[in-house]
């Protein structure tokens, strides 16, 4: 064997595994499709990566199996990242929400992630067109740009398709599948919705923002968001749409809470105050003018409020409160920020990482069946998925 583990993808996961590995020891080889490693690294968080998130626990991660992620979180926390962070000597900030980004670049956190990787002695290799991947009694074969290289070991760290313009396709689940791995429809996730039919009329918003509750999902699987919400020219986006989005299937409706701070019976006391206000009038002290008019022409009330009864109120406050958009789609892969679905975690131990039905085969990162949400989450997914692997190779 020329390696002890072959890692396919240099992104967060597959850099963070390789350097597990490699100062345990373990020799330890890369292989990259791109030109660079790290290429999602570089463009997140506006180019300063929102590279952990303070409160991330098994809660805030989507996966057919929800227990799956804990073993992995709870071994591996947003603070044993932040250590290695600062021990290179990388300010930070704290955001909203308990996301943490880079004072200065992105390129910090691949810089430190290389150093890692130097110091246990890890081989990268990029530009690497990968052909035929093999598996026999002692190994693992791949075969890139003309060599063949053998481990007994072989990690899928490739990521999911989202972002192709980054060179990013569906080749782990191939691979999976290939090896007789099972795998959750993939889909885009983190992603804006669009919008036809009657909610079209919403479009003509676009660059209009506010703060408000969004819903998607059905039962226990309903999750609520409350932040931004921006309408554009195709739909809806926005930091709570696209929290959201990761929760909503075609068909399904999305319910957003216009005045989440208002409390109920709140109109009827306005109007008790201010009779000859309008509508219009009263959510322009909310929100924005152009959405406050198109809501209160939706809502079908004009002239004073002393000419609504109570119950017609309580009718238009409880529409603002679970206003039911009809997205008729996403934006894609392209726009979205990850993919859900993925690898299924049935098939992988929650400890190592590793296949059951095939030993020596990993998959980590966003490979895998476990989606975060937005603000750094998935990449402390990327540290506990890789620091999991990594110690087990």
């Amino acid at each position: 064997m020329d390696h002890d583990a072959i890692i396919l993808g240099a992104g967060a996961a597959g850099l963070f595994c390789a350097a597990v590995a490699g100062q345990r020891g373990r020799r330890v080889l890369v292989l990259e499709k791109a030109d660079a490693v790290g290429k999602k690294i570089l463009i997140s968080g506006g180019g300063r990566c929102n590279f952990t998130n303070l409160g991330a626990g098994p809660e805030n991660y989507l996966s057919a199996n929800r227990h799956f992620a804990k073993s992995a979180l709870a071994r591996y926390t947003p603070r044993d990242f932040l250590d290695l962070v600062e021990r290179h000597g990388i300010a930070w900030h704290e955001k909203t929400l308990g996301q943490l980004f880079c004072d200065g670049s992105a390129k910090q956190i691949v810089t430190m992630l290389l150093a890692e990787c130097e110091k246990g002695g890890v081989e990268i290799r990029t530009g690497q067109e990968i052909g035929r991947i093999a598996r026999d009694e002692a190994g693992f074969s791949v075969e890139a740009n003309d060599e063949t290289h053998r481990a007994p070991a072989l990690v899928i760290a490739t990521g999911g398709p989202s972002i192709p313009k980054m060179g990013a396709t569906g080749f782990a689940y191939d691979l999976a599948r290939q090896f007789g791995l099972k795998v959750v429809e993939p889909r885009p996730a983190l992603v804006p919705l669009t919008l036809g039919g009657e909610d079209v009329l919403f479009r003509e918003l676009s660059g209009v923002s506010a703060p408000v509750e969004a819903t998607a999902g059905q039962g226990k699987t309903a999750a609520r968001f409350r932040e931004a919400a921006l309408l554009t020219h195709k739909g809806l986006s926005g930091p709570a749409i696209l929290q959201a989005s990761s929760y909503w299937r075609h068909g399904e409706v999305l319910r957003i809470d216009f005045l989440p701070d208002l409390a109920p019976g709140w109109l009827s006391e306005r109007k008790a105050k201010s009779p000859q206000a309008s509508m219009a009038q009263v959510l322009r002290e909310h929100l924005p003018e152009r959405l406050a008019v198109t809501l209160a022409e939706r809502l079908g009330i004009s002239g004073p409020l002393q000419g609504m009864s109570d119950k017609a109120l309580v009718q238009a406050e409880e529409r603002l409160r679970g206003w039911q958009f009809h997205p008729n789609g996403t934006e894609g892969f392209a726009k979205a920020e990850v993919t859900a679905g993925g690898i299924s975690t049935a098939e992988l131990s929650s400890q190592t990482m590793e296949a059951k039905k095939s030993p020596g085969l990993f998959a980590i990162g966003e490979a895998v069946d476990v989606t975060g949400w937005l603000g750094g989450y998935n990449f402390q997914w990327a540290w506990a998925s890789g620091q999991a692997c990594g110690e087990a190779l």
